[in-house]
């Protein structure tokens, strides 16, 4: 098992695949093991929306995702301190890894790949980013309007005071459609930032692990440039992060070139992607985790995850269907509940809808990883 500047951190490798780069191992945290590959539920303000912590605990989820960005303007590092830190506050037992707030404030700046795609373009679309520069950005809470300086000592100081398992460097996210020359700069400027960011963790460790994140959009020099760069500091493992690409077939191409660089002996994870699809396209590359909000957002809009087709249970073919989501699942929604009674639900604008698929799906992504694990382990994958 590796180590490194945190003694209660490491990775253990159970099984390197025969058939592809897909591997089985172990993260060990203090706060409990996270089997790989695995997926990451995201609990953006410290709750995985319609559902509690205890129970997202009982349903399997090994490592949870909440967002600095959020946390740090409600309830704020220090009310979660004073709490006893995010797992005592929220009731967490299990891993917790917790994000810079770096993506979410340049989505503020620049908006998301979504909006450009949709020929919004990358311009500023938000004013509550005032200035971005070396030291990092100034913004206004969404909460009050005050002004809040977010750099790469602030962010780790702020994930120091929420003490997650697992923490991620500050970093500047760029749009998608950006001129080479101005993504190489940004590509510089966040390893700067990444660098300053590991000098102030590891003045205290505090049994925190820190994630490199690689960025360089999807211009392959620069994402092997970056990958090259992190490489050579002792991060505890490594997260792709910035714009994927405006596709899958993007990504993946994006993720072939650049997993054979990343140190084998750390563990790694793919930010923001965790969908059925991008799941069986990047699990073979040897993903280790990754994190979404996609599966409980699916959840809450009555689109259903089933091993056959995809159940939409607002239509009407499903107001007398008085079987469960799926014969061969075992969560608490298809043990106790008929699809004619969510489909009631949700006509009904019942918020128990919202809980009852979100468990069903969060249920069928961690049966989903747990197959694949074994799949794995018999080089299927």
């Amino acid at each position: 098992m590796s180590q490194s500047a945190t003694q209660t951190f490491g990775f253990e490798l159970i099984h390197q695949s025969k058939k592809s780069r897909a591997r089985v191992g172990r993260i060990h945290t203090p706060h409990g093991i996270i089997d790989t590959p695995n997926f990451v539920a995201v609990g953006t303000n410290g709750t995985i929306k319609a559902l509690d912590n205890v129970l997202i605990d009982q349903i399997g989820i090994q490592l949870m995702f909440c967002n600095t960005y959020h946390l740090l303007l409600q309830p704020g590092p220090d009310v979660v301190a004073k709490g006893g830190g995010l797992h005592q506050f929220i009731n967490r037992k299990g891993p917790i890894i917790t994000d810079s707030g770096g993506f979410q404030v340049f989505s503020l700046a620049y908006g998301s790949v979504a909006s450009e795609l949709k020929s919004q373009g990358s311009k500023k679309i938000d004013g509550s980013v005032i200035k971005i520069n070396e030291e990092g950005v100034l913004f206004r809470s969404y909460r009050d309007g005050s002004k809040v300086l977010l750099t790469p000592e602030t962010s780790i100081e702020a994930q120091k005071k929420l003490g997650a398992d697992i923490i991620i460097p500050f970093d500047e996210l760029p749009p998608y459609h950006i001129d080479r020359n101005k993504l190489k700069n940004s590509l510089m400027r966040t390893h700067r930032w990444e660098k300053r960011s590991l000098e102030t963790h590891l003045k205290n460790p505090q049994n925190q692990a820190m994630y490199a994140v690689i960025h360089g959009g999807v211009d392959k020099q620069l994402r092997e440039m970056s990958c090259d760069y992190l490489a050579k500091l002792p991060f505890d493992g490594y997260a792709v992060g910035g714009s994927v690409g405006k596709n899958k077939e993007e990504m993946v191409q994006m993720l072939i070139d650049i997993m054979p660089r990343i140190p084998e002996d750390k563990p790694n994870h793919l930010l923001g992607i965790a969908d059925i699809d991008s799941l069986d396209a990047t699990i073979p590359l040897g993903i280790d985790t990754f994190d979404s909000s996609y599966p409980t957002k699916a959840a809450r809009h009555g689109l259903l995850f089933t091993w056959g087709r995809h159940v939409r249970i607002k239509q009407s073919i499903y107001k007398e269907h008085y079987g469960p989501i799926d014969d061969t699942c075992s969560c608490y929604t298809c043990k106790n509940y008929s699809m004619a009674y969510l489909h009631h639900l949700f006509k009904a604008h019942e918020v128990t809808a919202l809980s009852l698929s979100s468990i069903h799906n969060l249920h069928f992504v961690v049966e989903y990883m747990r197959t694949a694990r074994n799949q794995i382990l018999n080089d299927m994958i």
